[in-house]
């Protein structure tokens, strides 16, 4: 299917506030205050791109202020993309997840994560990381949409011209710590959303996934891209509220 670029351009409200965790201009993080914040879990937004410094932010600004408008106080996360070196991504979203709530009013003090595409790779191996260090910070659970859930597949399958290898420096078999699918499940519950039509992150990566931590909760999308699960104004989007919703 014809993929809606829009959403990467779209400009939506400002946020209410920029901190920094590190710094680096990209150890930073937009912060929009949820209307429902106090009684809801922090979210902590991480786009995609493909791990690829040219990708930023930006293009998730009409998401993060969507999800503030529906409730949550939300953290749109910026890291450090630097190809080859991917232990920065890695120390850079660890130290935000925990340094930066302490730094955020207006939620209830557990955390939910959600991601996107290289975001959504990045939110599951967060999730058991936490879990494979007993790590106590509070995440409530993890909603990954069209994840790059096993970087060998999307290695082989050579996903985003070869952004895998891009953004590891290696083979993906010489860095099994960044894969998900080889690390232990998390302890918290999580989602993964993904379109049918998604030739960019193909479902296959969503479902081998799931085969593998069999209490994943994946729910497809008929006639749904890539692009869509960010998208406000498009029908897959009361699917990422409602599981939200679930989880919070």
């Amino acid at each position: 299917m014809t993929e809606d670029l829009s959403i990467l351009s779209r400009t939506a409200n400002p946020p209410d506030l920029t901190l920094t965790y590190g710094n680096h201009v990209d150890q930073v993080a937009d912060i929009r205050y949820g209307t429902r914040g106090n009684a809801l879990p922090l979210l902590i937004l991480i786009h995609g791109g493909f791990w690829k410094p040219e990708y930023d932010r930006a293009h998730a600004e009409a998401m993060a202020s969507a999800l503030a408008e529906a409730g949550w106080t939300t953290v749109t996360l910026e890291y450090r993309r630097v190809s080859g070196e991917p232990d920065v991504t890695l120390d850079d979203v660890m130290t935000a997840l925990t340094s930066l709530p302490a730094q955020v009013a207006q939620h209830n003090g557990k955390l939910l994560l959600i991601g996107h595409s290289a975001g959504g790779h990045l939110v599951l191996w967060a999730a058991a990381r936490c879990a494979q260090l007993a790590s106590s910070i509070a995440i409530q659970g993890v909603v990954a949409l069209a994840p790059a859930a096993d970087l060998q597949m999307a290695h082989a399958m050579n996903l985003g011209d070869g952004a895998v290898l891009r953004f590891l420096g290696q083979d993906p078999v010489q860095r099994a710590d960044i894969n998900p699918m080889y690390l232990p499940a998390p302890a918290v519950a999580v989602s993964i959303i993904q379109g049918d039509d998604d030739a960019i992150v193909p479902p296959v990566l969503a479902a081998t996934y799931r085969d593998a931590f069999p209490a994943t909760r994946l729910v497809s999308l008929p006639a749904c891209g890539h692009f869509a699960l960010i998208d406000p104004a498009t029908a897959a989007w009361e699917t990422v509220l409602r599981e939200l919703r679930a989880l919070g």
